[in-house]
């Protein structure tokens, strides 16, 4: 008996995409978002006409203004050419490697939030819109405030993404072109999974204590565990495949666990599949 496709996940690659594309061109670099650079890079401003030197006269301005060109045309290039952030890019302190297979599946969800905190910190639009209050006119707080909130944005839906072991393999997968969320052909033909779920649901179904359910906890705990492994051989080995099927498992066993942790007593449970 095929069991229907996994409820569709709560993130968005697209919402993801369009917050990516409202933020200014120096944005488009991981180094924005390392701790050294961010600050100054979304503060800074510009010099104005009276700061900036003279153009040199004569031959030696000829000289001088080629090479300028040239390597403003060459950063301006580099700049266009730079490949999209990944959600990855965004905390290099805590995944230096990127995303798999040059990286790891499993993350330290504690150092990924001490980034997060710190780069919300750093990037808040309200910080944003103090300095800019005090340093440019009304019109250039206003886009440097609408910058962070772009900024702010993509960093929620990095962490979101990343901290959530579902949620980062169907991003891991939506990077090779698989969307496992929202394909309506994905289905699990595979009539132990389904004895397994239809199992859960009674036995949550059945409960009368929370303490009935701690065996049931125990062991989904232990099978989404297992998932991750699956998941991080699949990433590293580039099997797509492999990815693809365990993630859809995956999906099942974290619905699980929604409804164990969403368990009161006399309240009906309606498992998704």
């Amino acid at each position: 008996m095929p069991l229907t496709r996994p409820s569709r996940a709560s993130h968005s690659i697209a919402a993801c995409l369009n917050a990516f594309r409202a933020l200014p061109q120096g944005y488009g670099n991981a180094s924005f978002f390392s701790s050294s650079a961010g600050a100054s890079a979304a503060s800074e401003p510009s010099p104005s006409p009276a700061q900036t030197s003279p153009t040199p006269t004569g031959e030696a301005s000829s000289t001088e203004s080629a090479p300028n060109a040239s390597s403003s045309s060459s950063s301006s290039s580099s700049s266009s050419s730079s490949p999209p952030l990944t959600h990855y890019d965004i905390f290099p302190e805590t995944l230096p490697l990127g995303p798999p297979p040059s990286g790891h599946f499993p993350i330290d969800t504690r150092a990924l939030r001490r980034e997060f905190l710190r780069l919300q910190a750093r990037h808040h639009p309200d910080m944003q819109h103090q300095h800019h209050q005090h340093h440019q006119h009304q019109h250039a707080s206003h886009k440097a405030k609408a910058r962070a909130e772009a900024t702010s944005a993509l960093i929620n839906e990095a962490y979101k993404t990343l901290s959530n072991p579902l949620l980062r393999a169907q991003y891991l997968l939506s990077l090779r072109g698989v969307d496992v969320a929202t394909d309506e052909t994905m289905q699990v033909d595979d009539p132990s999974l389904l004895a397994l779920v239809l199992e859960a649901h009674e036995e949550i179904s059945e409960a009368q204590r929370e303490e009935d359910l701690a065996e049931l906890r125990r062991t989904n705990d232990e099978r989404i565990r297992q998932s991750e492994e699956v998941l991080e051989r699949a990433f590293r080995e580039d099997d797509v495949e492999a990815a693809k099927r365990e993630a859809v498992r995956l999906r099942y066993w974290v619905n699980i666990k929604e409804s164990l942790d969403n368990w009161e007593e006399g309240r009906p449970i309606v498992l998704q599949h």
